[in-house]
């Protein structure tokens, strides 16, 4: 059975950056492992890895082409705008010049002519977005991508954005818990005719179903500084995913799976972007589809009277 075609292998939780213990053999096992599924579409990022890991790994397994792929059967998706300082803090610089030299390297990196989608990481506070924009315009032009994207903004930025370049497709957080309301954004894009893909689907590893309440996160992981993974919020979290268990295996299927399917099955949501640190975390989510109507509902109901109350 094939992956999922709405599934995209997105490739921060490789690239070391917030996730301990991955090493060059986990990442490039994981992405092999994606492509031997059938998985097409690839998610990095400059900023994935201090060093651009994800766009390393990705353009060693698309170089051995173990399954025969052509260029053309691929969606390979990058983002621009994110460096790292030299003592490893994460900073915005969306100016042109910076965009430029980080799209050609990141290409470089991967061994590739252009992207298919090329996203602005995230909007800059010095930078006015329609500059920004411009920037991107050009590198369309020069055909270093060939439809462009936008990602963790808002409304008004998207806007801005799509005002003076062609914006195709956003990036933004969605998942069952946090996404009871439907973000202004994704309304915007559906009304607008932009593709959306969603990332945090699984929050973090928590609604996949394997982190427990006593859980014990490894020395350096990030996700104990996120709110979600703390106190009250996590603990109601926990019995979501209790009764989420219980329906799950009603269904023969997983959390995971259910998580996942809930954001495919919201009006607008083009795909889903499912990070991996491990082959088996790939072969467990990977075949994802659309939850029915009524079981959208079923987990909706569960989450309300969880969740948010």
């Amino acid at each position: 059975m094939n992956a999922s075609p709405r599934i995209v292998l997105g490739l921060w939780p490789i690239a070391g950056v917030t996730t301990v213990g991955v090493t060059e053999h986990d990442a490039l096992a994981t992405i092999h492992t994606a492509l031997d599924c059938g998985v097409t579409a690839f998610d990095s990022a400059f900023s994935y890895g201090y060093q651009g890991e994800s766009d390393c790994y990705l353009g060693q397994c698309l170089a051995s082409n173990r399954v025969g792929l052509e260029r053309e059967q691929l969606t390979i998706m990058g983002k621009v705008g994110q460096r790292w300082t030299p003592s490893r803090q994460r900073y915005v610089d969306a100016s042109p010049e910076q965009l430029t030299a980080d799209a050609e390297l990141s290409l470089k990196r991967m061994g590739i002519d252009g992207f298919d989608v090329l996203y602005l990481h995230s909007p800059d506070s010095q930078v006015p977005v329609e500059r920004s924009a411009e920037a991107m315009f050009r590198l369309q032009q020069r055909g270093l991508c060939r439809q462009l994207g936008f990602c963790n903004a808002s409304m008004e930025q998207y806007q801005q954005f799509a005002q003076v370049a062609p914006l195709k497709a956003i990036q933004g957080p969605l998942n069952l818990v946090q996404g009871q309301q439907t973000p202004e954004w994704l309304n915007w894009a559906r009304h607008n005719q932009v593709q959306t893909f969603v990332f945090w689907t699984l929050m973090k590893g928590l609604l996949a179903g394997k982190i427990g309440r006593d859980h014990q996160f490894a020395e350096g992981d990030s996700r104990p500084g996120y709110e979600i993974f703390q106190g009250q919020q996590r603990e109601q979290v926990h019995q979501a995913i209790d009764r989420l268990e219980v329906l799950a295996a009603d269904h023969h299927t997983t959390v995971a799976k259910l998580s996942i399917g809930w954001a495919l099955a919201q009006d607008g949501v083009a795909g889903a972007l499912v990070g991996a640190r491990y082959p088996e975390q790939v072969l467990e989510t990977c075949h994802a589809t659309a939850l029915s109507d009524d079981l959208v509902a079923a987990v909706n109901a569960i989450v309300q009277q969880t969740c948010l109350q």
